[in-house]
């Protein structure tokens, strides 16, 4: 099934609360508990230094149960998805007049196209970059560095990290090319030296961080702190 599917199909699947379920923020087909939710939570906050005055851009904001979290402490937000059940699901429980957006559309178009890209502060997008083809990936943090010069810093999160591909995989057969396949489960497996050639091509400085060990997840994935750099060739 591709990742288009899970994220615009699957998602009515759900119960209409079941906020993790629907972006698959499960373990072993559960929810995640509200402890690595905090987890997470504070992992952005603290990556992206937030302050209260600042407006927040989260791409890829899935059903928006994490960015509402986070805008809470902040002035205000947006949310952007392709998704239109997701998005449905998040205007339904989370739009805030003059706080907090979702729109729907596709990143590289809304990154490319939005009338006033010097209103936010700082960026995010959390579980979803590796799923974005390597071309839209480039585009995307290109887009963002070119366009939105108030950028301070953007966190990109759960990275699944290609030099510890075999913790996931353990004693499991790895599929061949799905390390580089944006359509399977996981997304794009990158090394940090990887992923920080990409950021330093699209004008970012880059910071790797690791989630705790009882993450669910900090075995095999890493976040990443972008500050504005120079592009490179």
């Amino acid at each position: 099934m591709s990742n288009e599917y899970f994220y615009k199909e699957f998602p009515k699947t759900c119960a209409p609360d079941d906020f993790w379920g629907q972006v698959r923020r499960t373990v072993n087909g559960r929810p995640v508990d509200d402890h690595q939710i905090r987890m997470i939570v504070d992992a952005v906050s603290s990556g992206l230094e937030l302050v209260q005055s600042e407006i927040l851009l989260d791409l890829c904001c899935g059903n928006g149960a994490l960015t509402t979290q986070i805008i809470a402490r902040c002035r205000a937000g947006v949310g952007v998805d392709f998704s239109e059940v997701l998005i449905k699901v998040a205007r339904s429980n989370f739009s805030k007049p003059d706080h907090e957006e979702y729109v729907l559309e596709d990143v590289n178009r809304f990154v490319a196209q939005y009338p006033d890209p010097g209103r936010f502060h700082k960026a995010m997008c959390y579980g979803s970059f590796q799923y974005l083809p390597e071309a839209e990936a480039q585009s995307v943090l290109g887009t963002l560095r070119d366009r939105f010069r108030s950028l301070r810093r953007v966190f990109i999160g759960n990275l699944p990290d290609l030099d510890r591909i075999g913790r996931f995989f353990r004693d499991a057969p790895m599929p061949e090319g799905i390390e580089i396949d944006p359509g399977s489960p996981v997304g794009i497996w990158r090394s940090q030296e990887q992923f920080a050639r990409l950021a330093r091509t699209c004008g970012w400085s880059v910071e790797f961080r690791q989630m705790p060990a009882d993450y669910y997840a900090a075995h095999y994935r890493y976040d990443a702190v972008l500050t504005p750099g120079n592009h490179s060739a």
